[in-house]
């Protein structure tokens, strides 16, 4: 195939002859873990002075040329092959060298190896991440505007960053509006002429935070969003080139080679928009904190809640002064009469009294995709799953954990009504209780907005926020699903702004849940250890940790039930399960799953290499 692979060094008797060349290790760009040592490669004298680690470049393998990442120089080439080695071939020259800029540091591969090992993913796909669209050019290098100063003081995480001390992760609480807050977080670093890496959830969201702070940091804001290929690879080249940028983008942007970065800022790190969907599925708190051990930069985390992750470690939190979102009101559905409809009495006279006022008001429903809550209609009690506590989908299974649900366990009554509806249904209700014509969807502007999660960050302050359902977020089937609606119900709450007589409206059958007692008491902690401690009871994440595997395409899978056999303690996997499309999948769970990783890496090539498709999500955050 390509060059000289297992020995790094001469063997006894080896020596260089006179006209040998310095080698180097190439980890070819084709997605196997036969790969991940990578071959070395002859350097060519006319390329020594262009090459180095995260090099792009060509080389010959197997009968034809591919692309490939450099992740060693200086290598000394093997021994002399015709007294040790008779029979092998010398070593291949680097055919070429592609683009101008390296795709990544030698600082960074520490931790993008450790990324492709706890994601089970070959090492050439998590460094294919690095490279931007185009091949890489040197950028011109502008002068850059000078730092205004900020109104208040930065963030302690910011100051350590700019004083070449990383600290702690910090997480800073912060709901609604967040444009200034993340300006004052990147002054100390930008001052110091020093880069900050800023990732947001959404492209929506990191295109509006960049155009907010190009207002005072101009053309230092390099904008890493959006699908132009040129544009994107433009913003690479500055980011990897010139220091003292503010760097913003989504996920793609975890994986730069920002120059100097003193400061990464996570933006909501818990929304599930933080984490690939596709294979390796990085979480971008995961690679971040790698990162930033490796290279010795700050991380910064900014959002109303922190992650239960973050509150297991034990990462310092900034102070939160008072509430950290407005007063929200409990609106109890067990106290409505049955047929009454998704939106209660006392909800309507809310919102027809904020509309009069001059709104906005918006009206939350569950994001597409959501089956609604459901209570009986004889006792007006929420229909739940007496084994697993989750909010079932209609049926007589709970799919959460397949018990069957029967009747209400309160009091035996087979008729149930849902709490909860898709925006279509919210807004024919509107019309028939405030008029035709005073509601609408939320893109449209008008006075009584309905809206899901994606229409938050494009919302004015609005004056009410009514949340239709609460019961269908918190009681999901899901182990994430108080964390995440918690989350989601404190960025709607962001959505009132700062001003006096603005208020949230939340419909529930369930007011003594966790998260709604903590959405009303404007303070998280309390939840977050209660849901740490029920995490460790069960062992999931993060005081244990899941892989789960899904296989498609007619292939032999006895390799991964091989490597599923003999588990060691404190190991399960949970499984084989076949689903509708023929495809299986497995739950692997355990305190520590390093040494099952060790099994599965031969056992996923060998089922791919016959064909099957095997998709890996470590740390899932929806089963």
């Amino acid at each position: 195939m390509g060059g000289y692979r297992p020995s790094r060094r001469p063997g006894p008797g080896g020596g260089l002859s006179p006209d040998s060349a310095p080698a180097v290790r190439v980890v070819p760009d084709i997605s196997a873990f036969a790969v991940d040592e990578g071959y070395l490669y002859r350097l060519p004298p006319h390329l020594a002075d262009r090459v180095t680690v995260g090099s792009l470049v060509r080389v010959p393998l197997g009968g034809r040329t591919t692309r490939g990442f450099v992740v060693e120089t200086g290598c000394e080439p093997p021994p002399d092959r015709d007294s040790l080695f008779p029979s092998a071939s010398p070593l291949k020259d680097i055919a070429a060298v592609l683009g101008g800029q390296p795709a990544f540091t030698a600082e960074m591969l520490p931790a993008l190896r450790e990324t492709a090992r706890h994601y089970l993913a070959p090492l050439s796909a998590v460094l294919g991440r690095t490279a931007p669209p185009n091949l890489p050019r040197p950028p011109r290098r502008l002068p850059l505007p000078s730092i205004p100063p900020a109104d208040s003081p930065a963030p302690q995480a910011s100051r350590l960053a700019a004083a070449g001390r990383p600290g702690p992760v910090m997480h800073l609480p912060v709901s609604g509006e967040r444009t200034g807050l993340i300006r004052r977080a990147l002054t100390a670093p930008l001052r110091k002429e020093r880069s900050v890496l800023v990732i947001a959830p959404t492209a929506t969201e990191a295109a509006d935070l960049a155009h907010g702070l190009r207002r005072d940091l101009g053309r230092r804001v390099v904008e890493a969003s959006g699908d132009n290929a040129a544009a994107v690879t433009e913003a690479w080249s500055r980011a990897a080139a010139q220091p003292g940028l503010a760097v913003v983008g989504t996920l793609r942007a975890m994986w730069w080679p920002v120059r100097d970065v003193a400061l990464a800022v996570l933006l909501d790190e818990g929304r599930p928009g933080m984490k690939e969907r596709r294979t390796p599925t990085v979480a971008a708190g995961f690679h971040i904190r790698l990162r930033a051990r490796r290279e010795g930069f700050a991380v910064l985390s900014a959002g109303p809640v922190p992650t239960v992750e973050s509150r297991a470690a034990g990462e310092e939190e900034a102070p939160a002064p008072g509430r950290r979102w407005p007063p929200v009101e409990i609106a109890d559905r067990r106290e409505d009469p049955p047929g009454g409809g998704v939106i209660t009495e006392r909800a309507r006279i809310a919102i027809r009294a904020a509309a009069e006022a001059g709104g906005p008001v918006l009206v939350f429903c569950h994001r597409r995709g959501y089956s609604p809550a459901a209570r009986c209609a004889s006792c007006r009690r929420l229909r739940i799953c007496p084994e697993c506590g989750s909010r079932p989908d209609p049926g007589g299974r709970c799919p959460r954990c397949g018990a069957e649900l029967g009747g209400c366990p309160a009091c035996g009554g087979k008729r149930f009504e849902p709490l909860g509806a898709g925006t279509g249904r919210v807004l024919e209700e509107l019309a028939r209780k405030l008029g035709d014509g005073a509601a609408g969807e939320a893109a449209r502007g008008r006075t009584v907005m309905v809206g899901t999660e994606r229409d938050l960050p494009d919302l004015p302050p609005v004056r009410l926020a009514v949340v239709v359902d609460a019961d269908g977020l918190v009681r999901r089937p899901d182990y994430r699903a108080a964390e995440e609606a918690l989350l989601l119900l404190a960025r709607v709450a962001g959505t009132l702004g700062g001003r006096r007589g603005r208020r949230m409206m939340v419909q529930t059958a369930d007011p003594q849940h966790p998260v709604l007692r903590a959405l009303q008491k404007g303070d998280p902690s309390a939840f977050l250890e209660e849901e740490v401690n029920l995490r460790r009871r069960l062992g999931l994440p993060p005081a244990g940790e899941m892989i789960l595997l899904r296989t498609a395409g007619a292939a032999d899978l006895s390799p991964l039930e091989d490597a599923l056999r003999n588990l060691p303690a404190g190991t399960a996997a949970h499984g084989p399960l076949e689903e509708a499309g023929g495809g299986v999948r497995w739950l692997l769970q355990g305190a520590d799953l390093d040494p099952l990783r060790e099994r599965l890496r031969p056992a996923i090539a060998r089922v791919r290499e016959a064909g099957g498709r095997v998709r890996v999500d470590v740390d899932p955050r929806h089963l």
